[in-house]
């Protein structure tokens, strides 16, 4: 499902950019392994897809195009690797589909789009002397030519801080690859451990999927943010901030990076509370509950919202947390009251991470839909 059919857009959180001075404890060195030693380290793990990364996207005719260039000598773009797990492995952070484009057509042969035999597609786009054939139906000067290419790769390894967090910016300054990696994909690959694997169980919620608007999970990595973002906003650090605005991508950052190491019990109670909050949501409101009006409030929206989505989760975990209990309250009515509230719209429709507005939205879901105080 398209993002922008599905989800509305606000601006002043997708135009948020930060640096800091992290990036200076970054270093990098170069190296020029081989197609064959890629492969190998690629089938032994010693370089590998950060955990749970998104899936092969590239098409048969990318796919094809690479491998042909190569067979042609033409320079190809650098690979980007990290340095991120004691055991001395090598995350990549760019070069995925083109790793495992190699992998597939020369070590596998198996097209890892349908599981079919990998043949280069039989099109005019591909040189006449390759097109339509496998690896094992090139002349060997091709399969050793193939095999003996040079990728430049690049080596990151971040000094200190031990969090990663200039290694965040590495990734979403350099990765080049037909379509780049956005914000939850760098997070995937950066901050590893219980909480994303975490987000990956959450995600697979069934009433969360109806309430999010997409029973496929999303291959970008879209949803889990979402999932990640209610749990960051779920904060006193949050909710009681003096700060004057935040940088969601700052805050998601953070808060994923000082959850990696979540205990078992921590991991159940944070499972326990999405969970119950969605449960409460989806049987309380339906299938609509973070939706928005139109601007005209003459009917809704049908598109998922962020800040009604945020500020009505987080309302609401903090309402079951005090032991709310509906009492034959009509809490759809009270949602519409809410929409049309002029002091939530304004929370919600403009400067949507500036710190009055996540208190505003947040407090005037409590005390509208639960009758309670921030």
């Amino acid at each position: 499902m398209d993002y922008e059919d599905h989800i509305d857009r606000i601006a002043d959180e997708e135009n948020d950019e930060f640096s800091n001075d992290d990036l200076f404890n970054i270093t990098s060195w170069g190296a020029d392994p081989s197609v064959r030693e890629l492969i190998m380290q690629y089938k032994e793990g010693d370089i590998e897809k950060p955990e749970l990364q998104r899936k092969y996207v590239w098409k048969k005719k990318d796919a094809s195009r690479f491998i042909e260039s190569l067979l042609l000598g033409l320079p190809v773009p650098s690979i980007f690797l990290a340095n991120m797990d004691p055991s001395g492995k090598r995350l990549i952070i760019d070069g995925y589909q083109r790793i495992r484009t190699l992998y597939d057509y020369i070590e596998d042969g198996i097209w890892h789009g349908d599981d079919s035999e990998f043949k280069l597609i039989n099109s005019e786009l591909i040189n006449e002397r390759w097109r339509g054939k496998a690896f094992n139906e090139l002349p060997e000067a091709d399969k050793r030519r193939l095999k003996n290419y040079t990728i430049h790769a690049i080596i990151f390894e971040q000094k200190h801080p031990s969090d990663d967090s200039g290694l965040f910016q590495v990734f979403e300054r350099i990765n080049t690859s037909g379509t780049s990696l956005n914000n939850q994909e760098i997070r995937n690959c950066v901050y590893q451990g219980a909480m994303n694997t975490l987000l990956f169980s959450l995600n697979t919620n069934s009433d969360w999927r109806v309430l999010f608007g997409d029973p496929v999970e999303d291959n970008r990595m879209i949803d889990l943010e979402f999932i990640l973002r209610f749990f960051a906003m779920n904060t006193p650090e949050v909710y009681n901030s003096s700060a004057k605005q935040m940088s969601l991508k700052q805050l998601l950052n953070k808060y994923m990076q000082s959850n990696r190491a979540l205990s078992d019990e921590e991991i159940a109670e944070m499972t326990l509370l999405f969970n119950n909050t969605i449960s409460f949501i989806y049987s309380s409101y339906g299938d609509e509950a973070f939706f928005n009006l139109q601007k005209d409030l003459s009917k809704i929206r049908k598109t998922f919202h962020p800040a009604v989505y945020d500020s009505i989760m987080v309302a609401t975990a903090i309402a079951l947390s005090r032991g709310y209990i509906n009492n034959g309250v009509n809490l759809a009515d009270k949602r519409m009251e809410l929409l049309l509230d002029q002091e939530y719209r304004t929370c919600i429709m403009q400067a949507t991470m500036q710190v009055s507005n996540i208190h505003g939205r947040i407090a005037r879901a409590l005390s509208i839909l639960y009758d309670m105080v921030l």
